[in-house]
């Protein structure tokens, strides 16, 4: 009889072991981001669209950059997060031909990768956006921020230029 009670005895101590072990890896299994965006995640897009975002990613294929999308629905609005990312062997020279979507009213950034400028990307429909194209290296990165909502409270013009700063930021810190 004593056998058996120390036989109890020593599963439930590694019972009370090996329990929070296994806990813990199902949660980080349940718990794994959505999407593979490798230069900004979920949270942080989140944060700067003012709501929770949900994230797409898309892969680099033949000719096409890979492409991180974060969208933020509410009443009325719908804001977006996207960042392309493309490899060019001349990277200064695929940023002057991408900085052309830009037009005459791009504003350099400093501190931001290599090289890179900000500009407007309002759509025809009223919606506001801002852009930044940049580079670090020979990996070329547009960001674009947008709100479908002419005079969206949350992203006014000026907390765009803001954010789409902290966006660049980020993304090109993670491209280093």
């Amino acid at each position: 009889m004593a056998n058996n009670t120390d036989g109890k005895l020593g599963v439930r101590r590694r019972l009370r072991v090996a329990l929070p072990g296994l806990c813990l890896i199902v949660l980080c299994t349940i718990c794994q981001a959505k999407n593979n965006c490798a230069w900004i995640n979920e949270a942080t897009a989140s944060g700067l669209l003012g709501g929770d975002a949900e994230g797409a990613f898309t892969e680099a294929s033949a000719g096409e950059p890979a492409v991180c999308t974060f969208i933020q629905k509410s009443a009325g609005a719908t804001r977006t997060l996207r960042v392309t990312l493309e490899l060019a062997p001349d990277g200064h020279a695929r940023l002057e031909s991408a900085a052309l979507a830009c037009g005459t009213d791009a504003t350099s950034l400093k501190a931001i990768g290599n090289e890179a400028m900000m500009c407007a990307a309002d759509d025809r429909k009223g919606g506001l956006g801002e852009r930044v194209v940049g580079r670090v290296r020979d990996q070329i990165f547009t960001i674009t921020i947008s709100t479908s909502l002419k005079g969206d409270p949350l992203l006014t013009r000026e907390t765009l230029k803001a954010k789409i700063y902290t966006a660049a930021e980020q993304v090109s810190g993670n491209l280093f």
